[in-house]
């Protein structure tokens, strides 16, 4: 059953092992890069951009003309994830830990070109996510016959069925252990080439008080580009809309009282300010995404409906890319980071 699935794949936290490189050594150390709970798999290393504070970057230029076109004079945040009515199809974006031994079938993609075509953990008991993205999520933490331990497999417009005739949209599959972008150019199960379960909001990470990575999250409109790290555009003639990619931070002057805002909530606001938002879909301005949990109650979701677009800015990240084909990103405290993004002065989100 694949709400079964999903609380299999909800149980603790570990910590993964950070890798070094010599443009990212940390001046001091730092809590290392989240993993999936359920698994000793990492979400990316600790120095992935997902993975990266980015408190002191500078505004962007065009931050107040992308508010702008996503109406945030107007508009609260939107987590589009919770409670539904129905205790065993909550809202959100189910995902699952592959078994061990699990049949591997094939797919026949409707944008193949873009798609990573090879066999994936998809059967009959995969959750997808109900109504039109129809994605799957599945992290298989055993090494397989065609791919490493610890693999990200994520498809859109899902459909199974037997005898390897199952079809997707699209289909991508992330190396964990790995900074590894898809080619430029490609879409993903997500139309910026991003992977979406690393950004989705996690019950298990919110009740441990350390979500310690970007939230993806989605703007009615979008422009024909990408900013690093995204690898892909589906979006129109509009340059005063953000492109795919383009981050945002809440800032750090904003505060709801704790009778308003729970330490759950509490702990979204401080990786808000910490981590921001990434620009991944084109929906609903501001709605924010995380995972299908029967655990989520209407209290938690619906007190995050208290923040203002307008306390968000979207901030420069250029100066963290390292290589545009990877997701590694420069550490603040290091050497590198001061270099290319300047010094640590400010916490502020303005």
């Amino acid at each position: 059953m694949a709400v079964g699935l999903v609380l299999v794949a909800a149980q603790g936290i570990s910590n993964a092992t950070t890798r070094s490189n010599p443009l990212s050594t940390r001046a001091s150390a730092r809590v290392v890069g989240p993993t999936f709970p359920g698994t000793n798999c990492p979400a990316f290393p600790a120095d992935n951009v997902w993975n990266t504070p980015i408190t002191t970057l500078p505004v962007d230029v065009n931050s107040a003309a992308w508010l702008a076109s996503m109406s945030s004079a107007r508009t609260d945040l939107h987590p589009d994830y919770g409670p539904s009515g129905n205790p065993r199809s909550p809202y959100g974006i189910p995902w699952m830990v592959v078994r061990k031994n699990t049949v591997f079938t094939h797919l026949t993609f409707q944008y193949a070109s873009e798609s990573n075509r090879r066999p994936y953990p998809l059967t009959a008991s995969t959750p997808i996510e109900g109504g039109s993205d129809r994605h799957a999520l599945m992290v298989d933490p055993y090494r397989s016959a065609s791919s490493a331990s610890c693999t990200l497999f994520e498809t859109y417009d899902t459909y199974y069925h037997g005898a390897g005739r199952s079809t997707a949209g699209s289909g991508a599959v992330w190396n964990l252990r790995s900074n590894s972008l898809r080619p430029a150019g490609f879409t993903s199960a997500d139309a910026a080439g991003l992977p979406i379960l690393p950004g989705l909001v996690n019950f298990n990470e919110v009740a441990a008080h350390a979500m310690n990575h970007a939230i993806r999250f989605t703007a009615d409109c979008t422009q024909e580009s990408y900013l690093w790290p995204a690898r892909h555009e589906a979006g129109q003639n509009d340059s005063s809309c953000p492109p795919m990619g383009a981050r945002f931070r809440l800032n750090a002057s904003f505060t709801l009282p704790a009778s308003q805002c729970s330490a759950f909530c509490q702990t979204v606001l401080a990786t808000m300010k910490t981590y921001g938002l990434i620009l991944a879909d084109n929906g609903s301005n501001w709605y924010f995404q995380g995972t299908a949990d029967t655990r989520w109650t209407y209290t938690e979701v619906d007190q995050l409906k208290a923040i203002p677009a307008t306390q968000f800015v979207a901030v420069d990240e250029s100066c963290l890319m390292i290589n545009p084909h990877s997701g590694q990103a420069l550490q603040p405290g290091s050497t590198a980071y001061q270099a290319k993004c300047g010094p640590i002065t400010s916490t502020s989100g303005t």
